[in-house]
């Protein structure tokens, strides 16, 4: 392997001579033949060998890995790099990680909750006695679990949780920048969760009830997304023979278009699109059933190129992937990412710049259409209308009209 990567012998003979020289063989013709380019194998040889050379031993965790850059000089005759850089620093990490993992010798710290059992049976509880949606699930989990988390280090039992500790854990939450939705969402998650408590005597009865969210007023705010011209514009500035554009082209329409949700598009399957009938399902996050869209033919020969052309051979089923090795799903930071940047080079300006304002423009556009509310909120995958009345208040030609609208001479 080395001696397909490096042309000097003294450079094989260091490649080779340095520890897991087996191991880090196995690891770089892996990435080679996953489709990694022979400059990141390059690069990957000559961080690892640098790594290799500082490990005790193979079992490590990630922790002992980070500590291997603060514990060296920095500049260093292996790594042909300048250490100090915080990128470099970043990728030999994410280098070493990746080739660890491979080999099975990563040692991932268990995450210990004292209160994981209780946590466990009541997310059971919530998906099957109570039926509530996936997305809702995941949401209360990761509210609940921080909590527990920060009343672990209180020292106290579940059974002695009081109100004043879930107010001081809001509080904390507020100084770091919580806002007033995000604080209610923690309320909701917190009381639902405690209310099971109690039903399981893990609680006293009386603190459930006794907890307090700040009031959100029905519709109190307006849609946060951008006009449909500048979504006009943000698409007329993709560039259709770069990759990258081509496979975010598709995403963007399915933002834009359908107004589906960024957990929607991530988790879109090559099975959910059907060709011969031109049509499209939707697993939407907050219904049971998917919902079954015609298939736009813009929105078809997108995705018909970016197949052809950019999605490299991968054994996800996911539609969308990254364009780097290895290849995978998009996340949903990754999407939020995406959208995000398109929307600042477009000099888009919006309270916020992820999928949900492409969402929002949608929603938008469909009401400047004259669409119902409820027309509207089935084709954003809403469970009732009361969530589509916010974009009630966005019909600026209809407001328009009423203010033009003469009452002849009042004084």
């Amino acid at each position: 392997m080395f001696d397909h990567l490096f042309k000097s012998p003294s450079t094989i003979a260091l490649h080779a001579a340095a520890p897991y020289a087996e191991e880090r063989i196995r690891y770089l013709d892996y990435c080679g033949q996953r489709g990694d380019t022979h400059h990141t194998v390059l690069r990957k040889a000559w961080d690892l060998v640098w790594v290799a050379r500082k490990l005790p031993s193979l079992q490590v965790s990630i922790g002992q890995i980070q500590a291997l850059m603060f514990d060296c000089s920095a500049r260093d005759e292996l790594c042909h790099c300048d250490l100090d850089s915080r990128w470099t620093r970043r990728r030999i990490i994410a280098n070493a990680r990746g080739w660890l993992r491979y080999l099975g010798c990563l040692h991932k710290p268990a995450e210990k909750l004292a209160f994981q059992s209780q946590l466990d049976e009541y997310c059971r509880w919530a998906t099957h006695e109570r039926g509530l949606s996936e997305s809702t699930i995941r949401l209360y989990h990761r509210h609940i679990k921080r909590f527990l988390h920060w009343y672990e280090l209180v020292g106290r039992p579940l059974s002695h949780i009081h109100v004043n500790d879930v107010d001081a854990y809001l509080s904390l939450g507020s100084e770091q920048g919580w806002d007033r939705l995000t604080i209610r969402s923690v309320v909701n998650a917190l009381r639902a969760f405690l209310r099971f408590a109690a039903e399981h005597e893990w609680c006293a009865p009386h603190v459930a009830p006794a907890i307090r969210g700040p009031r959100i007023y029905a519709l109190e705010r307006l849609p946060s997304g951008p006009t449909w011209t500048t979504v006009e514009r943000l698409f007329a500035g993709l560039d259709p023979n770069h990759p990258r554009d081509v496979r975010d082209r598709p995403i963007l329409m399915l933002f834009a278009i359908y107004g589906m949700r960024t957990s929607e598009v991530a988790a879109l399957r090559l099975d959910d699109i059907d060709w011969e009938r031109d049509q499209l399902h939707v697993r939407r996050a907050k219904r049971r059933e998917p919902q079954i869209y015609p298939l736009l033919p813009s929105v078809g020969k997108a995705i018909a190129q970016y197949l052809q052309t950019v999605r490299p051979v991968s054994t996800h089923r996911q539609v969308f992937l990254t364009l780097v090795s290895p290849y995978g799903p998009l996340s949903l930071a990754g999407l939020y990412s995406l959208v995000s940047r398109k929307l600042t080079a477009c000099d888009v300006h919006c309270a916020h710049h992820g999928p949900h304002a492409l969402r929002h423009a949608c929603a938008a556009r469909l009401v400047s259409e004259g669409l119902s509310l409820k027309e509207i909120g089935d084709h954003l995958g809403h469970r009732s209308t009361a969530a589509t009345r916010i974009y009630a208040k966005v019909d600026l030609p209809g407001l328009r009209e009423v203010a033009a609208f003469d009452l002849g001479d009042l004084s």
